[in-house]
């Protein structure tokens, strides 16, 4: 007799090898088998959200919801679907239930909560603070913490007294941003407050709708002395008179989705073919070696080794003309300090970047170039090669290992 959860799970290992129609066809056969089952709607859900599907994966996460109303995961993919589709409002309310999935911890520590200055806080409603401290987290990941920085001169519009609580990495970028100078990175330094908010929760707490986010770039500027350095070793290093194109083609790996978004370098063979062009690797983690194994007409300068923080990164994307990137920090980076940026993006792409744009409401001189179907790169990389060149392109001669790549 048919086992419904063994469909539901078959669901779920088959979206993660990237066998999605396999996934979709055990999902449904999961919910018809126990339509009651809230696991089952959830999994066929996301499978779902991974094929694009998006106003079916919307209708399962609602389902799950229904059948099982406390449960954080159906209800945190129920946000993204909603906020990919550009329905803010109900989208924000929706993501608020990431703190309960599993794995993520509370915004403010316990210890940090029990603490005798703090026996009055409590979570931020948006409304202004006279006299009052602020704490804001930088709760997420790299990428989502500069995104969501730009709240930061609002939020100091309300209360002068801002402290922000964020990683060692993003202590840069926080305090280059008017209301980010009391940036701290140990909880054991942060100061009495009166109330908190997730930097994440920010756009929900301000009532962001498309048509008003906040996107005054450039919001991040590099450091002048950082970057009078940098001049001067990428003035030695790289051919005068050439374009300048930064490449980023890979994210961390342990990063849950990112068998989607990140590439083999050789898959950016079109670039390695431009005349007049210097390209320069932003590249950080194993993919770096990646670097020594191909070669083609352009030059490719290896900068990853020399960024020791996003400080230098920034100091350089400053010199670039062009930068060409997949969905990682360095793409919200580029973004916020207003340089000319391609974004390369998966069939599925992560909520911010919305559906069938070529460009984001997020960072006006961002484009981006889509996959057409899942794991199809070749229409976005010639899409990128065209915006940094303003002309379309033939496929490339990228050599790997001493012989050339047939696309």
């Amino acid at each position: 007799m048919p086992f419904a959860p063994s469909h539901s799970n078959q669901c779920e290992l088959h979206r993660r090898e990237g066998r999605l129609d396999e996934a979709a066809a055990h999902g449904r056969r999961a919910v018809a088998l126990d339509p009651g089952d809230a696991t089952g709607w959830y999994n066929l859900g996301v499978a779902l959200y991974d094929r694009l599907e998006i106003e079916a994966s919307m209708t399962c996460e609602r389902r799950a919801v229904r059948l099982r109303p406390d449960w954080p995961d159906p209800h945190f993919e129920l946000a993204e679907g909603l906020l990919l589709s550009g329905r803010l409002e109900e989208g924000w309310q929706e993501y608020e239930w990431r703190w309960g999935l599993p794995g993520v911890p509370p915004p403010i520590p316990p210890a940090i909560q029990k603490r005798r200055g703090h026996a009055g806080m409590r979570p931020w409603d948006g409304r202004p603070m006279p006299g009052g401290t602020l704490l804001l987290v930088a709760d997420q990941g790299f990428g989502d913490s500069i995104q969501f920085a730009r709240y930061l001169p609002m939020a100091a519009a309300l209360c002068s007294r801002l402290a922000v609580a964020c990683s060692p990495d993003m202590l840069p970028v926080i305090r280059s941003i008017p209301g980010g100078q009391r940036a701290f990175t140990a909880w054991e330094e942060a100061p009495p407050f009166d109330a908190w908010a997730a930097l994440s929760s920010l756009p929900g707490l301000f009532g962001t709708e498309i048509g008003t986010i906040p996107a005054a770039v450039p919001y991040l500027r590099a450091e002048p002395a950082r970057v009078e350095r940098w001049k001067g070793r990428l003035d030695g290093l790289l051919p005068r008179g050439y374009r300048r194109v930064g490449l980023v083609w890979a994210g961390r790996p342990s990063h849950g989705n990112d068998r989607s978004r990140s590439m083999p370098l050789a898959r950016l063979a079109p670039f390695l073919a431009l005349e007049r062009t210097v390209l320069v690797s932003l590249q950080k983690g194993p993919a770096q070696a990646e670097v020594a194994q191909v070669y083609g007409a352009a030059p490719l300068v290896n900068l990853g080794p020399e960024l020791e923080s996003f400080a230098d990164t920034m100091a350089v994307l400053a010199q670039l003309d062009h930068v060409v990137c997949v969905d990682t920090a360095i793409a919200h980076l580029a973004g916020a300090m207003g340089r000319p940026t391609a974004l390369l993006l998966p069939h599925a792409p992560d909520w911010r970047w919305l559906l069938g744009r070529s460009g984001t409401p997020w960072y006006p001189t961002v484009t981006l170039h889509r996959q057409p179907a899942s794991g199809r790169w070749d229409e976005a990389v010639h899409g990128a090669v065209a915006a940094v060149t303003g002309n379309p392109v033939r496929a490339s001669g990228l050599r790997a290992s001493g012989r050339p790549t047939r696309r």
